[in-house]
């Protein structure tokens, strides 16, 4: 049963008891990602998801680590461009336990200078580990090459030279300004006590009070930019982004995107895979993704193949999205792909961090709860003319950019000029 309990400092309870597990995962969400930060703040978000578990007044890091592990409980954390989470799954009768301890990680994190040394050097070889990663690192450059000089381009983990001059005060400032208690929602899915839970949340989380002067949390909506992007690097192959306007993760359309990426390169059926891996055996990973931001998005497909096949391989992906965007897909295609979806949605929230997920996405996107039977009729609305009309709005290739990485040859460099 889903609920929602606003505090008085304005942190949002968002909840979900099922009673027939025997888990529960709690969830601190803040309203702050890497598209948030200014230039020089480049990476903050990202470290300062670090530092969280790098001891409080009361617990060292090690402390954090064996208490976790005593309670036989998973305690991890993500930043995104758009967010910054930290939950905990553990049995249900360790329920208090993992609240006090998410509670004392978020409000009393000691961010001592020692370890802010110690984790710039942790951080900056997460950075170069991208840098070896071609997959990774070609999306990067990608995402860099469709946003621009937008926020949403930066890189999530920020930059060396950020990360090696940030200081402990330039975290403390962010904090103070991006993790004010109305852009905290708390998501909790299942098995508790709904009173003792609230009045729980209320004391751990209720007792900073909001500055009423804040500014409202701004944004500024990304322009997708199309071109072409080559950069030579010596790898076994040349890995390839292909991007498009896509929709913004709210968008009443999203179901038919969902649909129409399913059907492109979103499964081992679509039709890129089996055109160009299948059919020509010409790429082992070639698939298609959807991005969607609170206020814009991207449709990407990524391949990896081999240098002589680049244009071929370029080829094919661009005459799909002309077929698809001409004729949309088929009805078949349709029915199949919202059973594949509907099946997905349904496996995808048997357990209770899938579920606190969903909830606390919810909230941050809608600011409502959208139970499973209200996807599964939305993803069934769906319509023949909708897929068209959406098919012909997003697969524009006016607004195509392309990036490649990998060991080009000169002709194929000049593909960017």
């Amino acid at each position: 049963m889903y609920r929602k309990l606003i505090l008085e400092n304005g942190v949002r309870l968002v909840t979900e008891r099922i009673p027939t597990l025997k888990s529960v995962t709690v969830g601190i969400w803040v309203n702050a990602g890497s598209r948030d930060e200014l230039p020089a703040q480049a990476g903050f978000s990202h470290f300062i998801e670090h530092m969280f578990f790098k001891g409080t007044t009361s617990r060292s890091a090690s402390d954090i680590s064996r208490e976790i592990d005593a309670l036989g409980g998973e305690m991890n954390a993500f930043t995104t461009r758009e967010t910054t989470t930290f939950y905990v799954k553990v049995l249900d009768q360790h329920l208090a336990k993992a609240l006090d301890l998410l509670s004392d990680l978020l409000h009393r994190s000691k961010f001592g200078p020692k370890e802010i040394e110690k984790e710039k050097q942790v951080v900056q070889e997460e950075i170069r580990m991208v840098q070896d990663d071609p997959e990774d690192l070609v999306q990067e450059l990608h995402t860099g090459q469709v946003m621009g000089r937008h926020p949403l381009g930066r890189p999530i983990l920020g930059r060396a030279a950020t990360i090696g001059a940030l200081r402990r005060q330039d975290l403390l400032d962010y904090i103070d300004a991006r993790y004010q208690p109305q852009e905290i929602v708390v998501a909790v899915a299942g098995n508790f006590d709904q009173r003792v839970l609230e009045r729980t949340i209320a004391r751990e989380f209720g007792r900073r009070h909001r500055r009423e002067s804040q500014k409202p949390h701004e944004r500024l909506a990304p322009e997708i930019r199309g071109g072409v992007v080559m950069q030579r690097k010596q790898l076994e192959q040349v890995h390839l982004c292909i991007g498009m306007k896509g929709l913004s993760a709210g968008h009443p359309d999203r179901y038919a995107a969902y649909i129409l990426n399913s059907v492109l390169g979103g499964s081992v059926s679509s039709r890129l895979f089996q055109e160009v891996r299948e059919k020509r055996g010409l790429a082992y990973s070639i698939y298609s993704f959807l991005s969607g931001y609170s206020d814009g998005g991207t449709l990407t497909v990524y391949a990896g193949t081999r240098q002589k096949e680049v244009e071929r391989v370029l080829d094919l992906v661009q005459r799909e999205i002309r077929r698809m965007a001409a004729n949309a897909i088929t009805r078949d295609e349709l029915k199949r792909t919202k059973d594949q979806m509907k099946g997905s949605l349904m496996l995808s929230l048997e357990s209770s961090h899938s579920r606190m997920n969903k909830l606390a996405k919810d909230e941050m996107i809608k600011g409502k709860h959208t139970t499973l039977d209200e996807m599964t009729r939305a993803i069934d609305a769906v319509t023949f003319k909708q897929i068209e009309r959406v098919a012909q709005e997003i697969l524009d290739e006016k607004s195509m950019s392309i990036t490649g990485l990998g060991p080009l040859t000169a002709r194929q460099l000049q593909l960017a000029r």
